[in-house]
């Protein structure tokens, strides 16, 4: 496993296989209100994935991704946005229906929607565990992924869906989100007050070794979040 190049992240060397029902069974309750989980990794790490598979276990949840939030508006400064119209009204078990910034100036319809009672919300992207929302989050996941692995995989989940472009401006814009990406994370070391770390690279295969890959100990406590 070789995280991005220059950073602080430490590389989880202890592992141990889980079973996505064994994961959601650790979470804890968040009581009365809803449950806020976020799936934060780098781009391309298997934070989608993961967040799908933990909605397939979960009972009454939903997902929101943070990439809806910052479309044509902001990488990384929408973390207010996601916490007032989002999380807040999602934790009181209110419906949700909100249509951020960049949506409608660029020609994107319709609105990001949650029911109301949800007993879990999801939130998964880059930034979904940053430290502002660490007060209105109960579960925080880090997804560890090798760097050269992630950018293979993200390079051709992008050409194959033509987002932007063909391998070269795919390339480019790879390129330009890692000058922003890999110093926001840095900074922020989300995988410091993670609940659980999952390898979403690589990790133990056969019957036996569990649907997942999760750190043994994650690098600071949950109560010192």
């Amino acid at each position: 496993m070789h995280v991005a190049p220059g950073s602080s992240e430490p590389t989880v060397t202890d592992w141990r296989p889980v079973t996505v029902d064994e994961l959601v069974g650790e979470f804890p309750s968040a009581g009365a209100s809803t449950r806020i989980v976020a799936v934060d990794g780098r781009s391309a790490s298997g934070k989608t994935t993961l967040a799908e598979r933990l909605n397939a276990a979960i009972a009454n949840s939903a997902i929101i991704h943070t990439d809806d939030v910052a479309w044509c508006y902001s990488m990384f400064d929408w973390s207010q946005l996601l916490e007032d119209k989002i999380i807040d009204p999602a934790r009181q078990g209110e419906p949700v229906r909100y249509q951020p910034p960049g949506w409608e100036p660029n020609g994107r319809s319709g609105a990001l929607e949650l029911p109301a009672g949800l007993d879990t919300v999801i939130i998964e992207g880059v930034g979904a565990g940053r430290r502002e929302l660490s007060a209105v989050l109960d579960v925080l996941v880090w997804v560890q992924s090798d760097f050269p692995t992630a950018h293979v995989r993200g390079l051709e989940r992008d050409i194959a869906s033509g987002v932007n472009g063909g391998p070269v401006e795919c390339q480019e814009f790879w390129d330009h989100w890692m000058r922003s990406e890999i110093p926001f994370l840095d900074n922020d070391r989300p995988w410091e007050r993670a609940d659980f770390i999952v390898a979403g690279t690589g990790g133990p295969v056969g019957p036996d070794a569990g649907d997942l890959t999760v750190a043994v100990h994650p690098t600071t406590p949950p109560s010192d979040r």
